[in-house]
């Protein structure tokens, strides 16, 4: 199954770096934490600063732990979080294609991210290392579980769109 593990290397790696690319983006890239900030509200989620703050530490954490394959449910859970929130909030209203601003990519993330927590990490990975198997049904329910309950809890209590009586100040 070599070649199974390697692709399966070659996803978390790809996936895992891009995730860390935009977290450093919204980190020090274009406007940084403020401009994130700034943009985040403009969706309509309140506390922009800290909304930038928890994307920036999510994508980059679930990045490295992608990477490298330790708790990669989890790592999944978190990218299907993120890219949840920012398809509903961000690209949603553009349609699918990518070209269009659309939710294309996003989607794409997060398939691939649950396929890893159904498939698990593979041999080449600190799961594997330090006997961490959480595959299959378990893997995927919560790669794709728990970051659809992670999405809806931060709308929950951050979403307040213009028009609700309710917005950022």
């Amino acid at each position: 199954m070599v070649e199974t593990d390697i692709a399966l290397l070659l996803l978390r790696v790809v996936v895992g770096g891009t995730m860390i690319a935009h977290g450093v983006n919204h980190w020090i890239g274009g406007g940084k934490i403020a401009g994130t900030g700034r943009w985040f509200e403009s969706l309509g989620l309140r506390n922009g600063v800290l909304q930038a703050w928890f994307s920036v530490v999510t994508e980059i954490g679930a990045g490295a732990l992608l990477i490298v394959g330790l708790l990669t449910p989890f790592a999944a859970a978190a990218v299907v979080g993120v890219t949840l929130v920012a398809g509903l909030l961000a690209h949603r209203p553009n349609g699918f294609f990518v070209f269009k601003e659309g939710y294309e990519y996003v989607l794409v993330l997060a398939a691939t991210v649950v396929a890893l927590g159904l498939l698990g990490p593979g041999r080449i990975s600190l799961d594997h290392v330090v006997d961490i198997e959480i595959t299959g049904w378990a893997g995927g329910g919560i790669a794709l579980g728990l970051g659809v309950v992670a999405t809806l809890g931060l709308l929950a209590v951050f979403y307040r769109p213009a028009g609700t009586g309710e917005e950022a100040h």
